[in-house]
């Protein structure tokens, strides 16, 4: 048998209603022509699940695990597969969408984020997932489990952000990058500092802001303060007085703060709308030639990418707190109430076989 994490429906309105968590008892899936059979060890949260128990996600699905990120084990693979030298008994990490190849600009056709989706029915969320050989990734051999799942979705996400969207991902830039201590933002974080940029950051915390620090950001600010754009520029080094980009997931004034301390032709990449879901353009932003660039997620040929960046980089993805089990509900609401107040610094993680039963050297 194998168990899932879905959705369970009640009657409610999208932002009023919470959708509670089931855990279900499935058949045992068997991989099919050119798939492979994942022994799930770990998947992660986002803070798109939490917005879907809200039904404030578009195509969500009370059938189809939860969760996009995770990290296994291929157990076995299908017929006419091409790689299953390569992957059987191997650890491996799960595409977190589908739908977009290799085209810079955007998804050649229809695009989906993985679990909990109507789209499709890949989740982490459960003991067996059956995929596509090509949708999985051999997990970096340096990180741990948990590690390993926490990467996927918020390490492609932001590496679009910044390497493919800003346009100023080279040694040197000044980045600036909000809201730290999300997934995406700590990713973006790290990306940058190995890239050379110097990267300041902002935070309602200043815990946050000092494991910023501690990360690599030159310094940071806090947003509740209203002259944190003043504050921001007198951190910003003399020879260059500036932000060369802004990667940014909370809109609401970013555009107004911004276009005061970007250079002309500077570029705010805009990965998602936290705080609501418009922000206002300004004539100064115009005056100034400043561009928005909006980005979400990534093409397969990004996630390749990124995954390849952080194995030469020794990268370890941030993982905030770990839940024990994927029967152990009150742990896992433990990680959404996490997401709900904000309290996270990195990724939450639901360990599905314990790190000690998961050789991480496989």
């Amino acid at each position: 048998m194998s168990r899932s994490l879905t959705l369970k429906k009640i009657d409610g309105k999208p932002g009023q209603v919470y959708y509670p968590l089931q855990l279900n008892q499935n058949p045992k899936p068997v991989p099919g022509p050119g798939e492979v059979l994942v022994r799930m060890h770990a998947a992660a949260l986002n803070h798109r699940d939490h917005f879907q128990r809200q039904h404030l996600y578009p195509g969500i699905s009370f059938e189809h695990p939860l969760l996009a990120d995770g990290c296994g084990v291929v157990e076995s693979a299908g017929p006419e597969t091409k790689k299953s030298s390569l992957l059987v008994g191997k650890r491996v990490i799960i595409t977190p969408s589908r739908g977009w190849d290799s085209a810079p600009e955007g998804p050649e056709g229809a695009f989906t984020t993985t679990g909990g989706a109507a789209a499709t029915d890949c989740g982490t969320a459960q003991d067996y997932l059956v995929v596509p050989e090509d949708e999985v990734e051999l997990a970096p051999e340096h990180l741990t489990t948990a590690e390993a799942a926490a990467l996927p979705l918020v390490g492609l996400t932001g590496w679009r952000a910044l390497v493919t969207k800003s346009g100023n991902a080279t040694a040197g830039s000044n980045i600036l990058v909000t809201g730290i201590g999300g997934g995406v933002a700590l990713q973006v974080l790290q990306f940058a500092v190995a890239l050379g940029c110097n990267v300041y950051v902002t935070s309602g915390s200043a815990a946050k802001i000092e494991r910023a620090k501690e990360l690599g950001a030159k310094g940071g600010v806090s947003y509740r303060d209203a002259d944190w754009d003043r504050q921001l520029k007198k951190l910003l080094p003399a020879d260059r007085p500036h932000l060369d980009a802004v990667v940014d997931g909370t809109g609401g004034d970013i555009v107004a703060r911004a276009a005061r301390i970007l250079k002309s032709g500077g570029v705010i990449s805009s990965y998602g709308m936290t705080i609501g879901p418009k922000m206002d353009w300004l004539m100064l932003a115009v005056l100034k030639n400043i561009e928005l660039r909006g980005s979400t997620m990534g093409s397969r040929r990004e996630f390749a990418d990124m995954v390849a960046f952080v194995r030469e980089h020794r990268i370890r993805p941030v993982v905030s707190r770990v839940a024990k089990g994927l029967d152990n509900m009150a742990e896992i609401e433990a990680l959404f109430k996490d997401i709900r107040e904000g309290a996270q610094f990195g990724k939450l993680v639901i360990e599905i076989v314990p790190e000690e039963k998961s050789d991480s050297k496989l």
